[in-house]
């Protein structure tokens, strides 16, 4: 009996990730909503998880939600100002308090290895310490907000060496300064001075939105600090979502390769954003996670896995490995992450005017994005470029695709004598042209 584990499949399609995670540097913030809410537990199993998979990890938590109740459990109404309460004496006794609290809860869950949980058999050394130095945030707009501080700098020599042997760093919203005073700071600012300090290659900042989304309500998979920026002008000052964007555009523009807006209410967002290639949250980065660009030698076995289906099923014409790489500088290719998800030829035929549009593919999981459109548009301004005044293409299943982008049914004798001598009558291929702009 044939048993199918789709775990399996999973664990498969993972193995990449798993791989490129392996001695990465990802610092990563909790928000005290999430410990708050119960799903720490599960949090410390993931975060434990990584870090047995070779992530070096540097864990920042927040403590926000535990200070409000414990203020309010003593009838303290802190002052609040642009977004943050001044912590005076009495509001920081409870802020330092709460963060040696959650600390300790912290260490101790990571600490876990009873045979009837999930970090059985896992020794985990958490490090924590005076490794964020701060300074006040002083008076602003006449307010003094005493206690209240910002970051100074990070200590990411002191970091890299505790990570260096092994160690899990927890840093808390808590900051340190040379005349010995403690500072409470934002932690999603201690996340993001972390993560450029430590040119982190992931700042993962886990809070209650899942992502970004459109006026459609469409979640944005993917944005460029540009793109980010004018929504934390649009945010409530001193909301979680103010604070997340701007951390994350922060570190995006001071080197940070990505960084990550999860949602920790989906209890499978940390792993699924790690270790799967769509992710599930949104991604700020400098660097476009998906590009159009020309292919390289490098692609031609990405291109060779990406038409090997849609030859075989004679929706195209086989294509060897010889001539892709002969004909490489003919292609477009849409990556993802690494992988080739999309290309399309443009063969020019020599002093005819004419080219032919060739090989235009979408890998299947990424159809409907509008990726087929965005080749066709590439390939055309390419063919301006080198005077082309018209476009052919031969298909045997896409023909209506053509037709509803500017393409017209044409004859055999309307091709350049080349192509019509090697035309392929047994595939009975569709010929169909579009004129371009002059």
């Amino acid at each position: 009996m044939d048993t199918r584990f789709p775990f399996v499949d999973w664990f498969r399609n993972a193995s990449p990730y798993i791989n490129a995670h392996r001695g990465r540097t990802f610092v990563i913030l909790v928000e005290g909503e999430a410990m708050a809410s119960g799903r720490g537990e599960q949090l410390v199993q993931d975060l434990a998880l990584l870090h047995t998979l070779g992530v070096r990890l540097v864990v920042v938590f927040g403590i926000r939600p535990q200070v409000h109740e414990a203020l309010t459990r003593a009838g303290v109404a802190p002052t609040r100002h642009d977004g943050r309460w001044v912590a005076d004496g009495l509001v920081m006794a409870h802020v330092e308090q709460v963060a040696a609290h959650q600390r300790l809860w912290l260490e101790a869950r990571l600490s876990l290895g009873l045979p009837s949980t999930p970090l059985h058999g896992v020794e985990l050394t958490v490090v924590s310490g005076n490794l964020v130095m701060a300074k006040p945030l002083g008076v602003r707009d006449g307010v003094d907000y005493d206690h209240s501080g910002e970051v100074r700098r990070v200590r990411g020599a002191a970091i890299e060496g505790l990570l260096d042997k092994g160690s899990l760093v927890v840093l808390p919203p808590l900051g340190f300064s040379s005349t010995g005073e403690v500072f409470d700071l934002d932690a999603a600012e201690v996340a993001q001075q972390a993560a450029v300090a430590l040119n982190a290659d992931k700042l993962i900042l886990l809070g209650e939105s899942e992502g970004l989304r459109d006026a459609s309500g469409t979640l944005l998979r993917q944005l460029t600090p540009a793109e980010a920026e004018p929504r934390v002008e649009q945010a409530e000052a001193g909301s979680e979502l103010a604070r997340h964007l701007q951390a994350a555009c922060l570190a995006a523009r001071q080197g940070v390769a990505r960084t990550h807006l999860l949602s920790w209410h989906n209890h499978d967002a940390l792993l699924g954003e790690l270790f799967t290639r769509d992710g599930v949250g949104t991604m700020i980065t400098q660097h476009r996670y998906e590009q159009l660009r020309p292919a390289e030698l490098g692609d031609v076995a990405g291109l060779l896995e990406l038409l090997e289906p849609l030859e075989r099923r004679g929706m195209l014409v086989a294509r060897s490995r010889e001539r892709l790489e002969h004909e490489i500088d003919d292609y477009v290719v849409i990556e993802r992450d690494g992988m080739v998800i999309g290309c399309a030829a443009l063969h020019v035929f020599a002093d005819s005017g004419i080219a032919e549009l060739a090989c235009v593919a979408v890998h299947q999981s990424y159809r409907g994005g509008e990726r087929g459109e965005r080749l066709l548009e590439a390939l055309e301004r390419r063919a301006a470029q080198q005077r082309v005044n018209a476009l052919f293409v031969l298909t045997t299943h896409t023909a209506h695709w053509f037709v509803e982008h500017g393409f017209h049914t044409a004859s055999l004798a309307e091709l350049p004598p080349l192509k019509r001598d090697t035309y392929n009558h047994a595939r009975k291929s569709k010929v169909l042209i579009k004129s371009l702009p002059g």
